[in-house]
């Protein structure tokens, strides 16, 4: 047996007294006394306080902020103010949540990357999301593969949905004027990565719930994941900054920066926190990121399953712009747009949680643009092992840089040599195959623009064939006569009668496809052609042909020209 006896002073709060009764009476005496005393704190906390600014009048306040069913008379009461018509400025006032007015507040798209469907709340067909389109309550968005989607609330508060994901927007509200926002979303399917405005009154919330659990905060960093059974993904919080409450109806976990909670199912209660995994280090000897393409490479990392890497903007890193996963400790980013950019590397351990983010910000420009391409051509086949590339000059430029490569993502480039002109030879020769080119352009100050299209180029060694004609014979002369090949080109031909050119009867070089030379008696000629560029670099000679020529009395007289037998081995 027991008793309790307790006189409130707090005020509204009557005296309250307990008689000696039984030991389970006692408590529930002492439970209900402690909720008496904690009411006024209760009633506070759903309050919204506004500060008094000089020419402020109750009216005018309750037209603002209160609903059009709640009068400013019943401000006056909540807060006892005796003379309506004068608030002191600075003085506190109070607004019961439930008294304030509230609108929709749509999200607004900030950005879409790939393909992006949007079902509708009111149950229209899916279309296509576009940037800056506004969504509202009950309106779904759905991303397919390298795809993702950013949305900007009322509060300024972004949320990214990556490839493959589901977001259901359950409410989009916000309190008048008071800063505070409701918005409550529901992950389906995928992952979410989030940057929540810290709160603005007690009536702020962000709340998203997943499968497993619902995770609640205030002021944050996180990402959610809703997780797959069929792939071995569990459903996950993971905090960066601040921090989420996650739970179910089983129980509840507080989640600090650089933990996760992860929440295997519904039936239970979030598991306990777990630290994240830590943040690969990247190794500065073979980090390079501008100019494109962008090279990664890091040490690995104890429990990693695979990485991930992310390109974002680097003042709005919710806007992502490139994802990949990979589980090697290097790679490559062949395209990215200009701009300042932050790169981002994470582990992700084998049930799909990943960890805490290494970063690196670097800035790629479009200035000044690259110059176009003259030749080769569009995967013309080059029989040369250091070929020529010409391009044009583009405007702002004062040199150019080339790249070849053996594949188009130019992971690692063969050759790359610079030039203050628009034409350029391999410094170093090529065995055959096939190969890619591009060029960009270098302004006065050394700052290099992005790099052009990528052109296939397929390189052989085997000599130009001059298409050589049949000869001619007139006036004591032969002349022989082959295949143009490109301006400014020039070329040496060589004339023997045995064929191993040890010394030849003939070896001149001339700007025109011909030579004429004083006509043989008779027998068989071999004869083969070099072609040589204007900055004097000479191609292989061609495979010899052979000319038959016929005795000196077949020729015809009086000068005209006698058929001559050649022959193409």
């Amino acid at each position: 047996m027991g008793s309790c006896c307790c006189a409130s002073a707090l005020p509204g709060l009557q005296t309250v007294t307990f008689v000696r009764t039984s030991p389970f009476i006692t408590r529930l005496q002492r439970v209900l006394l402690c909720a008496l005393l904690l009411l006024p704190a209760i009633a506070a906390a759903q309050d919204w306080n506004y500060r008094v600014r000089p020419g402020d009048t109750l009216w005018d306040l309750g037209g603002l902020y209160l609903k059009p069913s709640v009068p400013w008379q019943q401000l006056q009461q909540h807060n006892r103010i005796a003379n309506p018509y004068q608030l002191p400025p600075g003085q506190l006032l109070r607004f019961p949540i439930s008294w304030l007015r509230t609108e929709p507040a749509p999200a607004r798209v900030l950005s879409v990357r790939g393909k992006v469907g949007l079902v509708g709340g009111d149950g229209s067909a899916k279309s296509a999301v576009r940037a800056g389109e506004q969504l509202r309550i009950g309106d779904t968005v759905e991303t397919e593969g390298d795809s993702s989607i950013t949305l900007e609330f009322a509060d300024a508060s972004r949320l990214q949905l990556r490839e493959y994901s589901r977001l259901r927007l359950d409410q989009l509200s916000r309190y008048g004027r008071t800063g505070m926002v409701d918005t409550r979303l529901r992950l389906q399917q995928g992952r979410a990565s989030n940057r929540v405005t810290p709160a603005r009154g007690p009536a702020s919330r962000y709340i998203i719930d997943a499968p497993t659990a619902t995770s609640s905060v205030r002021g944050t960093v996180f990402r959610v994941s809703a997780g797959d059974g069929d792939a071995g993904r569990i459903g996950a919080t993971e905090v960066l900054e601040g921090r989420v409450q996650v739970a179910n109806t089983h129980g509840q976990r507080l989640v600090r920066p650089g933990q996760a909670s992860r929440n295997a199912s519904a039936d239970k209660a979030p598991a306990a926190v777990a630290a994240l995994l830590p943040a690969p280090t990247l190794r500065q000897d073979e980090l390079r990121l501008a100019p494109l393409p962008s090279l990664l490479a890091w040490d690995p990392v104890a429990e990693a399953d695979h990485y991930r890497v992310e390109v974002v903007q680097a003042a709005t890193p919710e806007i992502l712009l490139f994802a990949a996963t990979t589980a090697d400790t290097r790679l490559a980013i062949g395209d990215l747009p200009p701009g300042e950019l932050r790169v981002l590397l994470r582990a992700v351990d084998a049930q799909g949680v990943e960890g805490l983010d290494a970063s690196a910000d670097f800035e790629l420009s479009d200035q000044p643009p690259p110059p176009l391409t003259v030749s080769p051509l569009h995967g013309q086949t080059v029989n040369s092992d250091r070929p020529r590339f010409r391009w044009t000059q583009a405007p702002g430029a004062s040199s150019s840089v080339l790249q070849v490569a053996a594949e188009p993502t130019f992971t690692q480039p063969l050759q790359e040599q610079a030039s203050t002109g628009t034409d350029l030879r391999l410094a170093q020769p090529l065995p055959p195959g096939q190969y890619y080119w591009r060029v960009a352009s270098r302004d006065d100050n050394g700052h290099q623009g992005r790099y052009g299209q990528a052109l296939p180029l397929q390189l052989t060694n085997e000599p130009v064939d001059p298409a050589l004609q049949p000869p001619e014979a007139a006036h004591g002369q032969l002349t022989l006569r082959w295949q143009a090949g490109s301006e400014g080109q020039r070329y040496r031909v060589q004339v023997d009668r045995r064929g191993d050119f040890a010394s030849p009867m003939l070896d001149e070089t001339v700007e025109q496809p011909q030579v004429s030379f004083k006509r043989p008696w008779s027998g068989t000629l071999h004869v083969r052609v070099q072609y040589i560029d204007d900055d004097g670099h000479a191609g292989d000679f061609s495979p010899a042909q052979q000319v038959k020529l016929p005795c000196r009395l077949c020729y015809g007289a009086g000068g005209g020209g006698a058929l001559l037998l050649w022959l193409l081995l």
